[in-house]
């Protein structure tokens, strides 16, 4: 995908949902609740792959992973989150491995069978994803930093290719998406143009503005994990850092 503008991005964010979390404190509200689940529907895989790769089997992982989550998602659970903690993803992990070495927190959770349960986990999704995992000496920690960061450039493409369907762009879209990733497609401007009945220059100016779309997106979605004072700039080279790890 293509690296951010480094330039710090003057848009200004709305109160993230981590940020939400985070304020919640004791109180665990309603909202708070549906952003902790929100979040916790998305970077769900991130966890299973690290546990997958601690040499649990497919069906353990699966276990733990929804175990924690029903776990998380109980309304005292807020009462640990670290209010210094700035990054979601840091948190996440550091309550997974918490939630594994306290076997009687581990095995009651078992045992209730979930309670509240995460939709979008899906065991032979997961499976079929882990298998594409490098087989490599890669270690935990670096499978789930990686999945973290892959699953949120993930959402980022998905948002930005609704966002260009919703404007009736699906086409200019699919032609250019390409320059997202490259300084050159393997169709020049020129060509795209011909094949969307428009100029080389109309190209230029449309994949300059897809570029600033995309990185406006990014700029959201990585803020939506961190406390309203962290260092978006800081967080993105840390993700593209662990896409690029191999």
């Amino acid at each position: 995908m293509a690296t951010p503008d480094p330039q710090p991005s003057n848009a200004q964010f709305a109160t993230t949902q981590w940020s939400m979390v985070l304020k919640a404190g004791r109180d665990s509200s309603p909202d708070a609740q549906q952003a902790l689940a929100c979040l916790c529907e998305t970077y769900w895989y991130p966890l299973y792959a690290y546990a997958r790769r601690r040499g649990m089997d497919c069906n353990s992982a699966m276990d733990v992973t929804q175990a924690f989550f029903a776990r998380m998602l109980e309304k005292d659970y807020l009462r640990t989150a670290d209010q210094q903690q700035g990054r979601f993803r840091s948190f996440l992990l550091t309550m997974f491995k918490r939630f594994q070495a306290n076997e009687h927190d581990f095995r009651t959770a078992l045992k209730r069978g979930g309670g509240q349960h995460i939709q979008s986990l899906n065991a032979d999704e997961a499976e079929a994803r882990y298998r594409l995992e490098p087989k490599d000496a890669t270690t935990p920690e670096q499978v789930y930093e990686r999945r973290w960061a892959i699953t949120l450039l993930d959402r980022v493409l998905g948002r930005l290719r609704d966002d260009y369907a919703e404007k009736g762009k699906s086409e200019l879209f699919n032609q250019c998406q390409v320059y997202l990733a490259t300084a050159t497609g393997n169709a020049s401007y020129a060509e795209i143009g011909e094949r969307l009945g428009m100029t080389e220059g109309a190209i230029k100016v449309a994949v300059h503005r897809l570029r600033q779309r995309y990185r406006d997106f990014l700029q959201e979605e990585v803020a939506q994990t961190l406390s309203e004072d962290g260092d978006i700039e800081e967080e993105l080279s840390a993700l593209l850092t662990a896409v690029r790890r191999r």
